[in-house]
């Protein structure tokens, strides 16, 4: 320990954060099991094959995670992030995943997502300051 150094950076290598990545996976996967994480994404494209609206996230130890969830603000009020959840949790469940969850600071999103019957798990004030970052969860299978 005596010949380490501390080293703090706002430009981190990609080779470096997936060291680490990889060095936490191995970590949980002996602590609680295989996460079995993938990747999991829906795309809604124009006619030109343009992305206008979209889902990434991951599935893992039977959870979903819905990372990032945007919609062009053309299709806004359409039920298009609906309907991706909708498509997101099919597969999910065919991952055979119990769980979902999102997180979102924006209290119409938060609302779009108790609609699709996302119940709020935790909230962090002043996050950003002035909001607070809303934590939904949804169960996908019944007991």
């Amino acid at each position: 320990m005596n010949n380490t150094t501390l080293e703090t950076t706002a430009d981190p290598l990609p080779h470096e954060l997936a060291f680490l990545g990889e060095r936490l996976a191995a970590f949980n996967d002996s602590d609680v099991g295989a996460s079995c994480r993938k990747a999991l994404a829906v795309f809604v494209r124009d006619e030109h094959g343009a992305i206008v609206a979209g889902i990434s996230g991951y599935t893992a130890w039977g959870w979903l995670y819905v990372q990032w969830l945007w919609v062009d603000e053309k299709l806004r009020g359409h039920r298009m992030a609906g309907r991706m959840l909708e498509a997101a949790e099919r597969e999910a469940i065919a991952r055979d995943c119990h769980g979902a969850w999102i997180d979102t600071f924006n209290p119409k999103a938060a609302k779009a997502y108790e609609r699709q019957g996302y119940q709020p798990f935790g909230v962090l004030a002043d996050f950003p300051v002035g909001r607070s970052r809303i934590f939904l969860q949804k169960k996908l299978k019944p007991d």
